[in-house]
């Protein structure tokens, strides 16, 4: 089903959201399909209630930055639409001040923040070097919480 859709019947079942403004994305790094998958279904299945992100990776990308009360459509690996979440609470730490909780939050593998380091510090500097930018343990962090509201 195309996102269009998608949003529409969320918004027939949910007349009191009154807006239409929502953004969709993809978890994880394009083209990688499998984990995409895993990912939107951690989420949707609600394992998955936090994720985090570069905050200095937004101006560089273009990508509009979240914010608590956001609407977005987790697509999965094909871009295909998985299921609505709410954005609860849009905060910045830096990396190695993110919490335990938050690392429980995201939801992926054994949930442990020594976990939860390992996999983001190797993203992290993936993704700052696809920007040519240089990495360091003080990135800000921008960690969202969300709640699924439509699958």
């Amino acid at each position: 089903m195309d996102q269009t859709t998608y949003w529409k019947n969320f918004r027939s079942e949910h007349p009191e959201v009154i807006s239409d403004e929502h953004d969709a994305f993809t978890l994880g790094f394009e083209g990688d399909v499998k984990t995409n998958n895993e990912l939107a279904n951690l989420i949707k299945d609600g394992v998955k209630t936090g994720t985090s992100s570069a905050l200095d990776l937004y101006a560089l990308s273009g990508e509009k930055m979240p914010k608590a009360g956001d609407y977005i459509i987790i697509l999965d690996g094909q871009q295909q639409p998985v299921c609505i979440i709410l954005e609860l609470e849009v905060k910045s730490y830096p990396l190695m001040e993110v919490s335990d909780q938050h690392a429980y939050n995201e939801g992926e593998g054994p949930r442990t923040l020594e976990y939860w380091r390992q996999v983001h510090i190797d993203f992290f500097k993936k993704e700052y070097a696809a920007y040519n930018k240089p990495f360091n343990d003080n990135i800000p962090v921008l960690c969202e919480t969300f709640q699924v509201v439509y699958k």
